[in-house]
């Protein structure tokens, strides 16, 4: 199961890349309408969303109570484009622009902090008995935590393939 999520990670993570690998620091700082987010700001907010689930699945592991939550349908609601969610305080991006190459470094390093992290856990199989509160998705198994991630990267990369669609449109 691991590796099926790493997997899916590294795939995640490659097809974000490539859509914003070619873009101008312009392209990728315009925002197509004043109350969204720009393709950088949207990758800011992967970066800033990564790093605070280390954090929580880092909570979740000392937490002591051990009973296990129940596993829910995550990519229902994460792949669903129609439902909005607010992004907590937390995660919300900077406003300032950014160059494509400091958001891909960004992104490197949080994977690399991920990855370090899970390293880490000798015993993966904790991962699926403890539990912590998800702003989002409510209560979750600490390796649906992990999944989060990528269907998360999912639903934004989506998201940054409609922005660059807009702003094809307005040029």
């Amino acid at each position: 199961m691991y590796k099926l999520i790493n997997d899916n990670l590294y795939e995640t993570r490659n097809n974000l890349v490539n859509e914003i690998n070619l873009l101008s620091d312009a392209q990728f700082n315009s925002k197509p309408d004043i109350n969204q987010w720009s393709i950088a700001q949207v990758c800011h907010h992967l970066v800033l969303v990564e790093e605070a689930s280390i954090k929580a699945i880092a909570w979740g592991l000392k937490e002591v109570d051990g009973t296990q939550k129940e596993r829910k349908k995550i990519h229902l609601t994460l792949l669903d484009r129609t439902k909005k969610i607010k992004a907590p305080k937390i995660v919300e991006p900077d406003v300032e622009p950014f160059e494509v190459q400091q958001i891909i470094e960004l992104l490197d390093d949080s994977r690399k902090k991920l990855m370090t992290f899970l390293s880490t856990i000798e015993d993966k199989s904790i991962l699926a008995k403890k539990s912590m509160k998800h702003p989002a998705l409510g209560e979750l198994p600490l390796d649906q935590w992990i999944e989060q991630i990528y269907l998360h990267e999912q639903r934004h990369i989506e998201q940054i393939k409609e922005i660059k669609l807009l702003l094809d449109a307005r040029q």
